[in-house]
């Protein structure tokens, strides 16, 4: 029998907020956080928007030193997962830390810092001392793990847009298996920079639209690409019987995960969504779950031409005539495509629509393309009884992964 894995704490920082109360509300209230681009110099490029952390210091939750010596996508992570800990009631004493891990996706690591060395070696001087230690992937949980004394496992998956998800699964099949009792998950990402940006634009994969209110709008005919944003979303997995040893409240139940990879084009899925209905498909049965017994799904939506298309028929393909019955929505266009952090955040959001029985909207959506024919959440989010979630992500090289979350019954 599977070990149960359910969900005890959350934390995040994204472009509507950095915690995870004020999200919700400003999910609930339909807002949206993106804005002009001003983390670089926005005339260099044809994409003018992103979505932000706004008046980001992370010396306002964390130890100045410990700041000195983090990226930008870190000192999200450890503010995250900080604030996941402190909601779980888990501090030393309350967990045995050579049970205990950290998995956390990300999909680009510390371009800021990259860049910076590049400027310091062009102009003939020496890359700072940190700057290795900064940019790699794994110095997001290694961080992570070094302030909360965690010991056990420790890693980043890199899996593109879908890394949250996947670092998500990968914590959900460690506990399964026995190695750990209790992870901080999730993802994390700051890829707002010169080389980041150039390099999304020069393959067509960012919005041109100025205006940040309509810029990202999942679904709709006029979408012409992505809006990049920034953030983590954390989670605190734990084994069930852990949980309630120690007392603690639980959100929701982590049943089921799904992942496969299309095996074709390197930036494209598969035009017809097998690969993504296939992780679907593995989630559900994962769970144990019939289609039907799915409410909502947090789509992956990225307001591109090539996604929303294709995923609304891997949709169809694992649903079948369920798919028409479902509510389907993309909450990126109130965070932006937060990249390696996507997953992370929209885990949190599914799990939150489950406990307060609420369909976050696609905002931006207006007029539906004739290729996407479900129903979209359209206009402002809507109360229903969710019971399970199904939450999706796909990332360049084909990568998709699929988690469900279900309302904890003992």
């Amino acid at each position: 029998m599977k070990r149960r894995v359910v969900v005890t704490g959350m934390g995040t920082v994204n472009p509507l907020a950095k915690n995870v109360k004020d999200t919700w509300s400003a999910i609930k209230a339909g807002e949206c956080g993106i804005g002009p681009l001003t983390l670089i110099d926005s005339e260099k490029y044809p994409s003018k928007v992103a979505a932000e952390v706004k008046d980001w210091k992370a010396t306002d939750f964390l130890d100045k030193k410990a700041v000195r010596q983090m990226a930008r996508f870190t000192q999200f992570a450890c503010v995250a997962a900080k604030e996941a800990m402190e909601d779980a009631g888990l501090t030393e004493g309350t967990f045995d830390p050579f049970r205990s891990g950290v998995i956390l996706g990300n999909g680009i690591g510390g371009f800021e810092i990259i860049e910076e060395g590049y400027k310091q070696i062009y102009s003939d001087k020496n890359v700072a001392p940190m700057t290795i230690p900064k940019l790699i992937l794994n110095e997001g949980p290694a961080n992570v793990a070094i302030q909360h004394g965690l010991k056990g496992p420790c890693y980043a998956v890199v899996t593109a847009c879908a890394a949250g998800t996947d670092a998500i699964g990968n914590a959900l099949m460690s506990i399964r298996a026995g190695q750990t009792d209790m992870v901080i998950t999730g993802g994390m990402e700051a890829p707002i920079s010169m080389m980041a940006v150039d390099g999304f634009c020069k393959i067509q994969a960012l919005t041109t639209n100025p205006d940040p209110k309509t810029a990202c709008r999942p679904f709709d005919k006029d979408r012409d690409g992505f809006t990049i944003g920034e953030g983590a979303g954390i989670l605190i997995l734990e084994e069930l019987e852990h949980a309630k040893a120690r007392g603690a409240k639980i959100y929701a139940e982590l049943v089921g995960y799904g992942q496969t990879c299309d095996a074709g084009h390197i930036t494209a899925p598969a035009p017809d969504g097998e690969g993504g209905a296939r992780s679907m498909v593995l989630a559900l049965k994962d769970a144990g779950m019939e289609p039907e017994e799915i409410q909502y799904i947090n789509a992956h939506g990225t307001s591109t031409p090539t996604n929303d298309p294709i995923e609304t028929q891997a949709i169809k393909t694992a649903f079948g005539e369920h798919a028409y019955k479902l509510k389907v929505s993309s909450t990126k266009g109130m965070t932006g495509h937060c990249v390696g952090a996507a997953g992370g955040i929209e885990a949190i959001i599914s799990v939150l629509a489950i406990k307060d029985n609420f369909y976050p909207a696609t905002i931006g959506l207006e007029t539906e393309a004739d290729d996407c024919d479900l129903d979209y959440v359209k206009g402002k989010g809507v109360e229903g009884e969710i019971k399970a979630v199904l939450t999706d992500s796909l990332g360049f090289g084909g990568h998709n992964g699929s988690l469900i979350f279900k309302q904890y019954e003992d």
